[in-house]
């Protein structure tokens, strides 16, 4: 028997100001990291305000997590310590394993038309392979796959696999699912998802009715969120969204959760104080970067 996963969790976005000074909003991070295992932050930095985000992150270290950036509109210029540098711009992302540590910068330059919209989702490492060595996927929007389901929904897969057809971004530790999803009018949509990882979704666009409820007589309700709304799912084999007269966009992620403890100031995550100690100091005395 399928069950669908029901909501543990529902939370709207909130604004914060991060880097040099860029307003964007938090849909969950420091502090609520024990309800997203293996996740630990996720930041939508959508505006069409200039002066909101060019002053960007300037240079800044990472150790012990990954950083996926995925970019709607607009461009991000980012470049690192090893010497790389590059723009990720409109559809792209860039899925960065910080591992051992790695400095480096990322400056939104927005569009023609001043937006800069896209997300940044931090995932932890394990305590075996937080000290692995960094490393780039720089994906382009031309090498994401796009499917079209019989009920038209669409789904762009960033990670993970539907049907035949799997996503570009592979080999990540935690066995992650990031994909893309726009349901249509008056559809229901089922999506299989891995018994015991956690599952949450991020609504970008529209509304729509997620998860299943026993409600009175029987009649399963769903929970009706719209743009910016966080919902954090119970375990089960599917997840479920209904929509009305109104589409809905989302992304949807997914991970094996790591169960490990999180010592956590920053940028930089480690699994114990003594180690987040050592790599603030390591980084103070120029030895961070191995």
């Amino acid at each position: 028997m399928t069950t669908t996963r029901t909501i543990k969790k529902i939370m709207t976005s909130r604004p914060v100001i991060e880097g040099a000074g860029v307003h964007l909003n938090r849909a969950f991070g420091f502090s609520e990291e024990r309800f997203f295992d293996p996740f630990l932050l996720l930041d939508d930095f959508r505006s069409s305000e200039p002066a909101h985000y060019l002053k960007g992150f300037p240079w800044h270290p990472h150790r012990g997590i990954e950083t996926i950036t995925y970019v709607l509109a607009g461009d991000v210029e980012h470049g690192d310590s090893m010497g790389n540098k590059g723009i990720i711009s409109s559809g792209d992302v860039q899925w960065m394993t910080a591992g051992s540590g790695i400095v480096h910068q990322e400056m939104p330059q927005g569009d023609a038309l001043g937006r800069m919209e896209g997300f940044q989702l931090w995932a932890n490492l394990p305590a075996s392979e937080k000290m692995m060595a960094p490393r780039y996927r720089d994906v382009k929007a031309a090498t994401i796959p796009e499917v079209v389901l019989e009920n038209n929904v669409r789904i762009r897969i960033i990670c993970g696999r539907i049907g035949t057809v799997e996503g570009p971004v592979k080999d990540i530790v935690i066995d992650p699912e990031y994909l893309d999803i726009t349901v249509p009018p008056n559809t229901t949509h089922n999506h299989p998802t891995p018994g015991g990882h956690t599952v949450l979704a991020y609504v970008i666009g529209g509304q729509g009715s997620f998860g299943a409820d026993q409600g009175k007589d029987g009649i399963q309700t769903g929970e009706m969120v719209n743009n910016r709304s966080l919902l954090l799912f119970a375990d089960g084999d599917q997840v479920t969204v209904t929509t009305s007269k109104d589409p809905v966009r989302f992304l949807l992620v997914s991970g094996r959760p790591i169960g490990e403890p999180i010592a956590w100031s920053g940028p930089i995550v480690m699994n114990t104080q003594e180690e987040l100690q050592l790599a603030f100091k390591e980084y103070e005395n120029g030895t961070f970067i191995k």
